[in-house]
């Protein structure tokens, strides 16, 4: 069903075999969980997007508080994602499951999705909007998005959603340019690419309105952003860190906004825009 491998093979070429991605988290997480008299306290397989102590606890709150009220839809879409080359991509279900809760509270109606991937989160966003809502969901891959389409579909929640394919920053320099968009959506979520994070953050503050959220996904990245100078980074992993360093920065340093990052799935940062 993924007739796009090749082309996602290519895009993400720079990614870890399986058993170096193992190795990096093994290495990540000895370096995170060294107590004071040198004992391993946490574990060291990571089968998941979190950072909690243990495989024991996350599996406790995806089994106690997650599966149970997973909608059938998600669960359908999160099963058939699992079976994707890169399905490391998707939203973690316990992330899902807070974004909907999320996006209830603040009660948003005008949203917008930058990284769509096969549409777990978007499809958490569809679920909690009212049936007049409406998401703007962008991505460079329509492959991918259309993996799960039928399952967004057969939950009657496509007519919400309008995915425009291709690059996010043309676009939101368009909706800027045009005047009307700003101040008008009510949340942003963006897991895209990490070395335009900042780029989006410079337009988004301006379509977000005063009091909307805009969610930043991977901010503490593997938790990569501590790790020790001799770690054995890959490029990609390397390089795209220090974006997210300097996202997290500058996130840090804005004024217009009131930030709480989150240890939730691959954390997530969100920006309250106050000014």
């Amino acid at each position: 069903p993924f007739s796009s491998l090749q082309k996602q093979v290519a895009y993400f070429k720079h990614f870890l075999s399986i058993s170096e991605t193992t190795r990096y988290f093994k290495y990540i997480n000895k370096q995170l969980s060294m107590t004071s008299n040198g004992e391993n306290s946490r574990h060291q397989e990571v089968g998941h997007k979190s950072l909690l102590q243990s495989d024991a606890l996350y599996q406790y709150i995806l089994e106690t508080s997650v599966y149970p009220r997973e909608p059938e839809a998600m669960k359908e879409l999160r099963e058939i994602t699992a079976k994707h080359p890169w399905n490391l991509m998707t939203t973690s279900a316990d992330e899902g499951q807070f974004l909907n809760m999320l996006l209830k509270l603040i009660n948003a109606k005008n949203t917008m999705e930058i990284g769509v991937f096969t549409g777990y989160s978007l499809l958490a966003t569809a679920m909690a909007l009212p049936d007049d809502g409406k998401i703007l969901a962008m991505d460079i891959n329509r492959d991918n998005y259309e993996i799960g389409l039928p399952v967004i579909e057969k939950a009657g929640l496509a007519h919400k959603i309008e995915f425009r394919e291709g690059p996010a920053l043309p676009v939101l320099d368009q909706m800027i340019e045009d005047g009307k968009y700003h101040g008008s959506y009510d949340f942003i979520f963006v897991d895209s690419d990490k070395d335009n994070y900042l780029n989006y953050h410079k337009r988004l503050i301006d379509l977000v309105k005063i009091g909307g959220v805009i969610g930043y996904d991977n901010t503490l990245w593997n938790g990569s952003v501590v790790a020790a100078p001799d770690a054995p980074l890959r490029k990609y992993v390397r390089y795209y860190r220090d974006f997210v360093l300097e996202l997290n920065k500058a996130l840090a340093a804005d004024s217009r906004i009131e930030i709480c990052q989150l240890p939730v799935g691959d954390g997530i940062t969100l920006c309250r825009r106050i000014t």
